[in-house]
């Protein structure tokens, strides 16, 4: 920074006001000018309002549903149904048991999807008519389980798999499930890839090429790890959803926290544990969203700011 000087000849402060002219960035005595310390003080006082506001109308928004809620008119029998202390005692260590099964499932088959979607994805992406047929056959994959309901085809999988009474095919319901959750879900995932893969600029092949390398050493070199870090965020959406799904497999009588929680209200004919069951699954969620939303704002930040994604 230059120094200034007035027509006197004695050394000033800046344009902004930021620090005291003639004064080294980081030098030793450096203070602060009154109108830097003005504006921090400014800044300091609008965030304090901002969440003194904030913590305002939550609180007042919670005691109105709160309200809304107590004087409705059968929230008496609701408390008892859906609330009930001593059932909620009761199912919390079976649901428990029963979510360390979802939590198999989501580290196994998220694996899974995410193996086959990313081969899917570039099966997609074959360039040459050579590979026609290839490309089809991913698009009909894709095309068919994204449309095709979940719950739907979890009946088919659970259910028509042991009827066809295959040898050397397993009818255990976990692993059946799981297989449809892989099944759906890698078709999402596919198209996620897929959306990374092409926004890839085909400068980046190109280049590649030009230094002596395959279209494969290519790929896998430049063009998937700029996809794969591109698509972090809705990857990390998509295996929320699929911890969330792992529920489903209850369909088919294997016993999970849904499960666990269902035979306890079947036998009591009271809705709590299923109230357990989803706070359970809630608390197990959450950790995974806000990671979710770190990682979104980390590479928006970076992406502000030019650096590497």
């Amino acid at each position: 920074m230059t120094v200034a000087k007035d027509e006197s000849g004695q050394e000033g402060t800046d344009d902004k006001g930021d620090m005291p002219v003639g004064t080294p960035a980081g030098a030793d005595g450096y203070s602060p000018s009154e109108r830097r310390l003005e504006r921090e003080r400014y800044k300091r006082a609008r965030a304090r309002r901002a969440t003194a506001i904030a913590a305002l109308s939550t609180l007042v928004t919670a005691v109105v549903l709160y309200v809304v809620v107590v004087s409705a008119p059968g929230w008496e029998r609701t408390k008892e149904t859906f609330f009930d202390g001593q059932y909620a005692r009761e199912a919390f260590p079976k649901v428990l048991e029963g979510l360390w099964l979802n939590v198999r499932l989501l580290l196994i088959c998220g694996v899974l999807v995410l193996v086959l979607g990313m081969l899917i994805a570039i099966a997609r992406t074959l360039p040459g008519p050579v590979f026609f047929p290839l490309r089809a056959l991913a698009a009909a994959y894709t095309d068919f389980f994204r449309g095709l309901p979940l719950i739907i085809n979890l009946m088919i999988v659970v259910f028509g798999v042991p009827a066809l009474r295959l040898q050397g095919v397993t009818v255990d319901p976990v692993l059946l499930g799981g297989t449809a959750l892989t099944l759906t879900y890698s078709a999402y995932v596919a198209e996620v890839f897929r959306a990374g893969i092409e926004s890839v600029h085909p400068s980046q092949r190109a280049a590649a090429r030009s230094l002596g390398l395959t279209n494969r050493q290519a790929l896998r070199y430049v063009v998937l790890p700029q996809a794969v870090r591109r698509q972090v965020p809705p990857l990390l959406n998509d295996l929320v959803s699929l911890q969330k799904d792992t529920g489903l497999v209850s369909i088919g009588g294997a016993i999970d926290a849904v499960r666990a929680a269902d035979i306890i209200a079947q036998r009591s004919l009271n809705y709590t544990p299923y109230i357990v069951a989803g706070l359970v699954f809630v608390a197990l969620t959450i950790p995974m969203t806000r990671f979710t939303d770190w990682v979104t704002a980390r590479m928006d930040r970076q992406r502000a700011q030019g650096g590497s994604i």
